[in-house]
């Protein structure tokens, strides 16, 4: 009888081709998702803004009204306990968190009031309600109000469950990594 010298049919032998076309495919997804960092895309896995593939365009003047931005947070007490129940995804700003996608809606010197929901100058800002709790029944903590400073941007998202700036108030522009471009993206 002829022993093969290499048995494909072999629990063994499926098993080990199984392993290798694992990791193959595993270093391919973290080699690419890598390489998109490095070249300025992003993956945007939240419901705060279409999820897909973004890229980060270099904005050249200061953030303005109705800009969509990449922006890392800066780490405050307020950041690290966001980051403690998980409203922060891990990644690569200072903190090891990753990016926030937002929309800039208030400007440095725009007076933002936190209520029910959120008026900028007193104008009300659509889908801006604010969550009493957030998915866990923990009380959420909200902005109490007041100018936006120099320097210094409000950030939203229509998604009510969205983290941002009415509950964390204004960041400061230097977090500012650029402009938010879609590349593919699906909004469900």
């Amino acid at each position: 009888m002829k022993t093969p010298v290499f048995a494909f049919g072999t629990l063994h032998a499926q098993r080990a081709h199984a392993v290798v076309l694992f990791a193959l495919a595993a270093s391919i997804v973290a080699g690419s998702v890598a390489a998109a960092m490095v070249g300025g895309f992003r993956i945007n896995m939240t419901p705060s803004e279409p999820l897909g593939l973004w890229r980060i365009v270099e904005l050249n003047r200061p953030a303005s009204l109705g800009d969509l931005v990449f922006i890392c947070p800066p780490q405050t007490t307020v950041m690290q306990e966001a980051t403690e129940r998980g409203y922060l995804r891990s990644g690569t700003c200072t903190g090891g968190v990753a990016p926030l996608i937002k929309t800039v809606i208030a400007v440095a010197g725009q007076h933002v009031e936190i209520g029910a929901g959120v008026t900028i100058d007193g104008r009300p800002v659509p889908f801006s309600d604010l969550a009493e709790r957030d998915g866990n029944g923990r009380p959420m903590k909200r902005f109490p109000s007041g100018v936006v400073p120099n320097e210094s941007v409000f950030l939203h998202s229509p998604f009510r469950s969205s983290y941002d700036s009415r509950y964390f108030g204004p960041l400061p522009t230097s977090g500012i990594l650029g402009l938010a471009q879609p590349v593919l993206t699906y909004a469900p």
